[in-house]
């Protein structure tokens, strides 16, 4: 197995790496002190990366997209995970679910979100349903050859700056032998639609300006042409395209980890305490062992995971196992860097702090830590019929 990265990979890496430094770092202090991101940064931020041939680099070439593969994109994430989420947002990466798209769609939604003209959200999440999707509360029903949806979606990333959002609502319940089961659909619902409000969410600890919105919707009317995908069909488009997302939860945890890292190691060598540098004293320095260990095998999973995607071959295990162990990673490196740096690691005057807050919503979001498990659990029982 070849594992090292070739020539043009390495450019990625590089080109991604310099662009965070020089274009996201500056910015974070004071997206950190405001919460929020000034829309002519954002939009600075958007046209540098369209100019740099990097926008939507998630899409295949055949929609003007760079045609990453999934290692590909997995580098690019990674490098993006050492910079703000509010500020890399703008490092578009639409949702590949728009690949879904079909007829108008593709020039109304899919080739616009590719060039950059139009920005997307997606919406599953609900008050009474997180993990639990089919226990969705937001429903459409038929009513005069529309759609007439009713219902509340929370923690909806990106829909501050979205100009559509791809909505999973539910539109039939099946009974089963374990009870009722709700037939899913995705829409696409345009920003500024009768009887649909965007309106701000909740406040969080974790990544200051990257926004989490509300959506409501109130006897809101959509034609047959916002589906996407097939009616009922919404589990079939989720599955397609969307379960590859936790890698990028876990390459950027990645990315955040070797930033945090070299933080905790240059100040290891340069603070002093009886008489000598921190990092020689046994309690810090394995610990720095310790940390490099577990960013190294958190890194080498994710990247296999993607590296699975590639070939064809099966990856759910192996993506939940990355999203898994890079987040709790993540949690244990934040939190190790700070008390290296004692009581100046809970002070603004550094970054760790945020570091260390930005890091706990990481075993949250895109499938908890226990949703992990249960993935992985499954696919390793499931097979000796338990």
């Amino acid at each position: 197995m070849q594992f090292g990265l070739t020539q043009e990979q390495d450019m990625i890496v590089s080109t991604v790496r310099d662009f965070v430094e020089n274009e996201i770092y500056p910015h974070e202090d004071l997206v950190e002190r405001t919460g929020e991101v000034p829309h002519e940064i954002a939009q600075d931020i958007k046209q540098k990366c369209i100019d740099l041939g990097f926008y939507a680099c998630n899409f295949p070439q055949s929609v003007g997209g760079a045609g990453l593969n999934h290692l590909e994109f997995a580098l690019v994430e990674r490098e993006l995970g050492r910079g703000s989420m509010a500020l890399n947002h703008f490092f578009g990466r639409p949702q590949n679910i728009l690949m879904a798209c079909t007829g108008d769609q593709v020039e109304r939604y899919l080739l616009p979100a590719v060039r950059g003209e139009r920005m997307d959200a997606l919406a599953m999440t609900e008050p009474q349903a997180g993990s639990d999707v089919r226990g969705m509360k937001c429903s459409a029903v038929r009513d005069g050859g529309d759609w007439v949806i009713n219902g509340t979606k929370h923690f909806i990333s990106g829909a501050d700056h979205a100009d559509f959002i791809i909505v999973f609502i539910a539109t039939g319940e099946d009974q089963t032998p374990k009870g009722p089961k709700k037939r899913i659909t995705a829409f696409l619902v345009d920003r500024g639609t009768p009887g649909f409000t965007i309106r701000d969410g909740y406040k969080s600890v974790s990544h200051r300006g990257y926004k989490n919105m509300i959506l409501e919707f109130d006897e809101c009317r959509l034609p047959d042409a916002q589906v996407l995908g097939e009616v009922d069909g919404g589990f079939d488009v989720m599955n397609t395209w969307l379960y590859a997302t936790r890698i990028t939860v876990a390459t950027m945890s990645v990315g955040r980890a070797r930033r945090c890292f070299d933080y905790a190691l240059n100040y290891s060598a340069e603070r002093q305490q009886f008489g000598q540098q921190i990092g020689k004293f046994q309690g810090v320095s394995f610990q720095l062992a310790d940390m490099i260990t577990e960013i190294d095998a958190a890194d080498w999973l994710t990247l296999s995971a993607a590296w699975r995607l590639d070939q064809g071959l099966p990856a759910n295990r192996e993506i939940a196992s990355a999203k898994l162990y890079a987040t709790e990673m993540l949690a244990r490196v934040t939190d190790v860097t700070l008390q290296i740096h004692g009581g100046m690691g809970l002070m603004d005057d550094y970054p760790i702090e945020r570091f260390w807050r930005d890091a706990r919503v990481e075993r949250i979001w895109d499938g908890t830590s226990e949703i992990q498990r249960h993935i992985i659990s499954r696919d390793l029982l499931r097979p000796l019929g338990a």
